[in-house]
């Protein structure tokens, strides 16, 4: 099996990041939700005073025990690497893209192509952005489930229980949001389609 190099991973990891945290900023900017740790923080951001980035990398660390238990060290630094990477440049974005409107079809739709692509470059470089997608990665390691259905389940339960936080549209076009991004993963993330591997 091929394995990637260090340039290769390196540039994964960059470019991954960075389509995540733009689709998130796409997400944030609309008021929509999306799944997993990172919709738990948008959430609990409307409530507390730190900021979403802060939020996602608290909300994540308790995955990362069993990440280091399951999945080993390198997975799981390099996952540590991109929640950080990811929690920054949310945060940041705005010091660099200011955006006077932004239709929330194009927001669910758009966001949801860019971190469903994100994430793909994330798993085939042996990382993810921790909380769902290790319990999806570890699944699928075990050949239980795949790590897309997996996380589209947990996806479309957390955004039913925000059913009372936001109005019905923004919730439908969250729930869009939610299937395009799992798509991209269920359709691409297949071991036996992708041979490369990180050292």
């Amino acid at each position: 099996m091929q394995r990637h190099s260090f340039i290769e991973d390196l540039l994964a990891t960059l470019i991954g990041t960075s389509l995540v945290a733009l689709g998130l900023f796409f997400y944030k900017e609309s008021g929509l939700l999306i799944g997993g740790t990172a919709g738990l923080s948008l959430l609990l951001e409307r409530f507390s005073n730190l900021s979403f980035g802060q939020l996602f990398l608290l909300v994540n660390l308790p995955f990362f025990l069993l990440a280091w238990w399951q999945m080993g060290r390198s997975f799981t630094l390099r996952s540590l690497t991109c929640v950080s990477m990811v929690s920054l440049m949310t945060d940041h974005m705005h010091r660099v893209l200011t955006l006077q409107s932004l239709n929330p079809i194009y927001a669910a739709l758009g966001g949801g192509i860019l971190i469903g692509i994100g994430l793909l470059s994330l798993f085939r470089h042996n990382s993810s952005l921790g909380g769902i997608n290790i319990l999806g990665l570890f699944l699928q390691k075990r050949k239980l489930a795949r790590a897309g259905t997996v996380q589209l389940t947990l996806d479309c339960l957390i955004l039913a229980a925000s059913v009372f936080m936001v109005s019905l549209p923004i919730l439908g076009l969250s729930v869009c949001g939610a299937l395009l991004l799992n798509s991209i993963i269920v359709f691409n993330h297949r071991h036996e389609r992708y041979l490369g591997a990180s050292v």
